[in-house]
Formats: structure tokens, C-alpha cells, sequence
């Protein structure tokens, strides 16, 4: 069965810790101990969140001697705006129809 990556990537957005980690990726490229620092949880409580993250291939983590930096990876996110956009594109249209129809009323009501 394929995986369904749309759902992971939403499943792992759902958390606002995970999407503070996000956020803080965002800025550029950071270490597990300082991802945790503005948390008020352990660091393998960090990790978990991290490993859904993965999982969700939001971020990766590479290896530079010692250091293992995470990684924003925008893909996910990206497929995500797009499927969003679809509802923002149908809730515009029917916002513009909505208003067509209230100027007419206006309209109407202004001749008698």
C-alpha cells in the first residue's frame, strides 16, 4: 500500500511543538540540543518529535563529525500548500459569488 504522504505531513504539522521546531528550521539549520532549549520537556521527548517529523520527511538530519544538524525539507510543505490552495481557490469563488449576489440586493433596494 503506498504511503499516504499528504496525511503524515498533516499528522506531524498537528502538534505546535512540532511546528515551533519547524518554525526555528526555518531560520536555518540547528542541533537536537538546540532545538530543545525553548522547550520545558526533555530532550528525548524532543527527539520523538523530531522522529515524526522524519518520518513525515520535514526534516532531515545529516552528520558533520560530531554534530548532527537538523534540516528543514520545504517538499513536504510545499505538496501541502498546494492541496490547501485548491479549498482557497473554491471558498474565494464562492466568497466572490456571495458578494455578487449582495450587490444586486443592494442594488434592488436602492431603484424601489
Amino acid at each position: 500500500m503506498p504511503r499516504d504522504e499528504l496525511s503524515a505531513t498533516f499528522a506531524a504539522l498537528a502538534d505546535p511543538t512540532r511546528r515551533a521546531i519547524l518554525a526555528r528550521l526555518a531560520l536555518g539549520e540547528s542541533s537536537v540540543s538546540a532545538l530543545a532549549e525553548p522547550f520545558a520537556m526533555s530532550l528525548p521527548a524532543v527527539t520523538k518529535h523530531l522522529k515524526v517529523l522524519q518520518r513525515a520527511g520535514l526534516v532531515s538530519q545529516g552528520r558533520q563529525a560530531q554534530w548532527r544538524p537538523c534540516k528543514l525539507e520545504a517538499k513536504p510543505l510545499q505538496e501541502a500548500a498546494g492541496w490547501i490552495e485548491q479549498y482557497r481557490q473554491f471558498w474565494e469563488q464562492r466568497l466572490d459569488r456571495l458578494e455578487d449576489y449582495l450587490r444586486d440586493l443592494q442594488a434592488g433596494q436602492t431603484r424601489t
